[in-house]
């Protein structure tokens, strides 16, 4: 369908303040969706109270207001500029309560402004726990068994009911703000107190307890003909009990079988179409038991969200500009996929690579914090990266965290082992010491309950930072290679050869080994890609394809499009790359 004539003017809503837990994926996604609308005809009016970003640039839209993200604020710029609609989805958390409370108190109606992306009845039906809770089960989908409680007498008799430990999810709230896990009575009373009050509501969600399942995320988008598609699969490689935006993910997800991952795949479609979101994106939350496959919604976003930003980057997929042009009234199939140019939105992105974000933390700016990873997100920041295999986007994501402090150290295998029950920041340096230092992948995995696939790719990471010690100039062109398709920085070899970095460097370039170039295109290279951005990789290299041929030559798989080198797929699932 055509886009909507009825509207001329559209109201953009912006995150606000950086703050732990909303960072700049919400500036990267609003500049996106309001650049899109304008480019539609539409007249964009912006409203953020924060103009240290690049949505507040006068470039991107009509007028921009650095106000207070509040109902009186906005509620005059209304008045003001009568703009038909009004977009929340893609200023986080706090957009879509202030949508909300704009509509609690009759500024919407009064003023006519239709809410596009997500109407109330969505909004509510996605973020007031036991609406949502509800939805699900008429929609025939489980959630953990929970308790939904709005003062302190409920929780202590919903803990009563449900026994120890628990998780607490308030409503309303960003990042798990006011949640986590809850493991004696005594804990459990302070957490409530804190969640109660964090909740624009006073509405908490009492879980059971589901810490050592996986944990998945889908990025769904849907348009109003129903069509619907998965952008990207993420996998937490941490279980169930860190916050997402606190968990090292992986795309697309590496250890779930094909009937395991239709199953979420479906399931998140379900969702996203219980819930009436139908002109956007949302980010829908599994749990998973490996060991029974019973399978649990636990949340979903109705929004653009961090996770939507970190898709967008690790696929090629303009998620909140695609969310926008869907929001006026276009349709996934009448819109270009901008990568390939030949392909419409509809097509889900398939990956030939590996993209792995790891969180940055700073506790060392604030003394007395505790470090512990529950589900209250505090990571500050997150490296994304990008590589052939597995282990080698993880070790350049962990080379990237550009850290202040040092990392812990063990004294040996049991204190590594101490450390590494409680979940913290330095976890993943943590591991790959002990496993190079004697301490069995086993042992590592009743400690974190992490997946045995990933901790033998993280063995084989540590095992080939070790092989690289001794003398640099021992280390010939092949070993140089092999070290770094493996995931091992030359960082890691100056420390491991007792040399510095850049004799590292300077010693691979002389012996030819250095970055080959792989596009990020949607389509694992099965379309010409027109506007590609690359990331490298140490492959063999190759003649470049011809740009004329569209496709890889019979026989040969799936090459990486406009690429300098070979494209040794990453190991992975057998469904780890989308089909259609």
């Amino acid at each position: 369908m055509p886009r909507r004539d009825d509207i001329s003017t559209i109201m953009v809503l912006g995150s606000g303040p950086i703050v732990i837990g909303q960072a700049g994926e919400f500036d990267y996604s609003g500049t996106q969706g309001a650049r899109a609308l304008r480019e539609e005809g539409y007249r964009v009016v912006l409203v953020n109270s924060n103009p240290a970003t690049i949505m507040t640039d006068p470039s991107v839209a009509d007028r921009t207001y650095v106000e207070p993200l509040d109902v009186e604020s906005v509620e005059a710029i209304i008045e003001l500029e009568r703009p038909d609609a009004l977009l929340p989805t893609l200023g986080g958390q706090t957009a879509l309560n202030l949508a909300m409370d704009l509509s609690a108190a009759g500024v919407l109606e009064r003023f006519g402004v239709e809410l596009i992306g997500a109407d109330v009845a969505a909004i509510r039906r996605a973020e007031d726990r036991e609406v949502f809770r509800d939805t699900m089960a008429a929609a025939g989908l489980a959630v953990p068994e929970n308790r939904v409680v709005s003062d302190m007498e409920a929780g202590r008799r919903a803990v009563a009911e449900l026994g120890l430990p628990v998780i607490l999810r308030p409503g309303f709230t960003l990042g798990g703000e006011g949640g986590g896990a809850a493991h004696t009575p005594e804990e459990f009373e302070s957490m409530l107190e804190k969640a109660l009050a964090a909740s624009p509501i006073s509405q908490v969600l009492i879980d059971r307890s589901l810490v050592g399942w996986a944990e998945i995320e889908l990025e769904v988008v849907r348009d109003t003909a129903d069509n619907a598609v998965i952008v990207c699969s993420i996998e937490n490689i941490d279980p169930m009990g860190v916050h997402t935006g606190d968990s090292v993910t992986v795309a697309p997800v590496m250890t779930l079988t094909d009937p395991e991952l239709q199953r979420l795949r479906d399931a998140a479609i379900a969702v996203i179409r219980a819930v009436g979101v139908s002109t956007g994106g949302a980010n829908v939350q599994f749990a998973l038991d490996r060991a029974s496959g019973e399978m649990v919604v636990i949340e979903m976003n109705p929004r653009v969200s961090r996770s939507s930003a970190l898709a967008s980057k690790a696929t090629g997929f303009p998620i909140a500009k695609i969310a926008a042009r869907l929001a006026v009234g276009y349709t996934l199939d009448e819109l270009p996929n901008e990568i390939t140019g030949v392909t419409p939105a509809s097509f889900e992105p398939s990956l030939d690579y590996v993209a792995v974000k790891i969180p940055r933390f700073a506790f060392e700016k604030v003394p007395g914090a505790s470090s512990e990873l529950t589900t209250h997100m505090k990571s500050v920041g997150e490296v994304l990266a990008l590589g052939r295999t597995f282990g080698e986007a993880f070790g350049k994501a962990m080379s990237g965290r550009e850290l202040d402090v040092r990392p812990r150290t063990p004294r040996d295998g049991a204190e590594a082992l101490e450390i590494l029950r409680t979940p913290s920041w330095d976890r993943y340096d943590v591991i790959l010491w002990a496993l190079a230092n004697g301490v069995g992948e086993e042992a590592v995995r009743e400690a974190t309950h992490i997946d045995p696939w990933f901790l033998s790719q993280l063995g084989a990471l540590a095992a080939a930072r070790t092989a690289v010690g001794g003398s640099l100039d021992a280390l010939d062109a092949t070993a140089l290679r092999t070290a770094r398709r493996a995931g091992v920085v030359d960082r890691d070899i100056a420390v491991a050869t007792g040399a510095t970095e850049l004799q590292v460097g300077e010693r691979r370039r002389a012996l030819g080994v250095r970055p080959t170039y792989h596009a990020v295109d949607t389509c694992a290279a099965e379309f010409e890609a027109l506007t590609p951005y690359y990331y490298a990789g140490f492959e063999e290299t190759i003649a470049p394809r011809s740009s004329s041929s569209a496709r890889a030559p019979t026989g040969s798989g799936r090459g990486s499009s406009s690429t300098t080198a070979a494209s040794t797929p990453p190991r992975r699932s057998a469904t780890s790359a989308m089909r259609r």
